[in-house]
């Protein structure tokens, strides 16, 4: 049986057995589909290449580690750390993402926070505006991991809908879902902790 025929879970153990053969064989593998996934979200072919160099040192790392544990879901696996990688870049960029937007019923894209509007001009304003975002920053943090993903995703990478759901996987509907129901959380805690935010 050639090692070309072997399944990834088979690879991944050679490959922690010292067989280093088959680590090119499942980047050849599943390279096409990890780029893409990338350059669809960063598209810029230069950065495209750096994150997906990065993200099979970050998967040799763990794999010699001792630290995969992710059994028949190498590609998944794989496409996570890409992702994660790809939001580390965006939020060394920007400390803080922008403001979420969503669409509503009729297709328009639509600010769900009224934020500080004008120039800020006073140290009190910009104080005002700083704790704001700070107070944006903590919440999104909180919100279960595929709803902030979408609010990352629309508002770190300007990402359509269609790319967010590409992207993660899931039908536009689903993704459609997971930015409402962001949006509904978040308006709960910002009631709930009293914030100075008006919706």
């Amino acid at each position: 049986m050639s090692i070309q025929s072997l399944s990834d879970t088979e690879l991944v153990q050679l490959y922690i057995n010292g067989k280093e053969q088959s680590l090119e064989v499942l980047l050849n593998r599943h390279k096409g589909k990890i780029f893409s996934s990338i350059i669809v979200v960063i598209k810029d072919r230069a950065l495209a290449e750096d994150v997906f160099q990065d993200t099979f040192f970050k998967v040799i790392q763990t794999l010699k580690r001792g630290q995969y544990n992710e059994e028949g879901k190498f590609l998944p696996w794989v496409l996570r750390i890409a992702r994660n990688l790809i939001i580390d870049h965006y939020r060394a960029l920007k400390k803080m993402p922008p403001v979420p937007v969503y669409i509503n019923e009729e297709g328009d894209e639509v600010s769900p926070f009224n934020t500080i509007a004008g120039d800020l001009n006073n140290s009190e304003e910009t104080l005002e505006a700083s704790k704001f975002k700070s107070n944006m920053r903590g919440l999104i943090n909180e919100l279960p991991t595929d709803q902030r993903e979408v609010v990352l995703m629309r508002t770190y990478y300007d990402m359509s809908f269609k790319e967010i759901a590409d992207f993660t996987n899931v039908s536009i509907n689903t993704a459609l879902g997971r930015m409402r129901y962001a949006l509904i959380n978040l308006k709960k805690m910002i009631e709930e902790r009293k914030l100075e935010v008006s919706l």
